[in-house]
């Protein structure tokens, strides 16, 4: 059994540890929902269902071959 094992406390340097700990202030774009166009939402309709039916016949004879 391997018994090289690496060190619990990892040593860092001061400036590392600073740009690792640093607060990052952000600001939110709230009204950009606003700004775009409404888009249609799709409709699954008879043939996306055919079409998902047809890949799964396709993929279960795969299979069964």
């Amino acid at each position: 059994m391997n018994s090289n094992v690496l060190p619990a406390v990892i040593q860092i340097d001061g400036k590392n540890l600073n740009n690792l700990v640093t607060e990052v202030k952000e600001t939110l774009a709230t009204d950009l929902t606003k700004q775009l166009p409404t888009l249609k939402q799709k409709k699954f309709g008879i043939v996306d269902l055919w079409n998902c039916q047809k890949t799964l016949r396709t993929a279960a004879s795969r299979r069964s071959h």
